[in-house]
C-alpha cells in the first residue's frame, strides 16, 4: 500500500479515515474537496481536476479521498490499493447532519478555505440514494480492478476501527495485517 484511493458516499468518514491512515503508514494525505473547491462553494472546472489529480498520482506514495465520480478513473489506475468505505446509509446520513452541526459556520478541517460547512436537501437525497444510484457502479469498477489492486471494502465503523488499528509502516511497505 503505497497509493491508496479512498471512496465512498458523503458522510462514509473518507475524510477522517484517509487522515488516520496517513498518519498511521505516514504517507501524504490529498483531500480532493480542498483542492477542488473555492471559497464561496465555487466548483473547480472538470479540467483543472483533472490535471491536478494527473500531478498527484505522480507522487511516490499517497493517499487520495473523494468520490468525484468523473475523475475517479485516474486515481483508481494510479493506485495500488483501493478502500471503499461501505458504509450503511444511515450512518452516512447521520454524519453529514452532524458535521453540519459541528462545524456550523465554519469550513471543517478536509474543506477548502471559505466553503463554511452546509447541509442542503439535495445533498442528503443523494447520500441517500447512494446505496442504490451509485454503489453499483462503484462495485462494478472495483471488480474491474480487483486482479491488478488490492481491493478493501470496509462496511461498518466496527471494519473500519479494526483496519486502522491493524494499518502499520515496515521499512518502505505499508501494510495491513489479516
Amino acid at each position: 500500500m503505497k497509493k491508496i484511493a479512498v471512496i465512498g458516499s458523503g458522510g462514509s468518514g473518507k475524510s477522517t479515515f484517509a487522515r488516520e491512515l496517513g498518519e498511521k503508514i505516514d504517507i501524504d494525505v490529498h483531500h480532493l474537496d480542498t483542492l477542488f473547491w473555492k471559497p464561496g462553494w465555487v466548483g473547480v472546472p472538470k479540467e483543472q481536476q483533472r490535471e491536478v489529480q494527473h500531478e498527484l498520482v505522480q507522487e511516490d506514495s499517497w493517499i487520495i479521498d473523494g468520490n468525484y465520480g468523473s475523475t475517479m478513473d485516474i486515481r483508481l489506475d494510479a493506485a495500488d490499493t483501493v478502500i471503499f468505505l461501505d458504509l450503511p446509509r444511515i450512518t452516512c446520513a447521520w454524519r453529514v447532519v452532524k458535521r453540519s452541526l459541528l462545524y456550523r459556520k465554519r469550513p471543517r478541517p478536509d474543506m477548502a478555505d471559505g466553503c463554511v460547512e452546509r447541509v442542503s436537501p439535495h445533498f442528503l437525497k443523494w447520500v441517500w440514494q447512494y446505496p442504490e444510484k451509485r454503489r453499483p457502479g462503484i462495485l462494478e469498477k472495483l471488480e474491474s480492478v480487483k486482479r491488478e489492486k488490492q481491493v478493501v471494502i470496509l462496511q461498518s465503523p466496527k471494519e473500519v476501527r479494526e483496519f486502522l488499528g491493524q494499518a502499520e509502516k515496515k521499512g518502505d511497505f505499508y501494510i495491513v495485517e489479516k
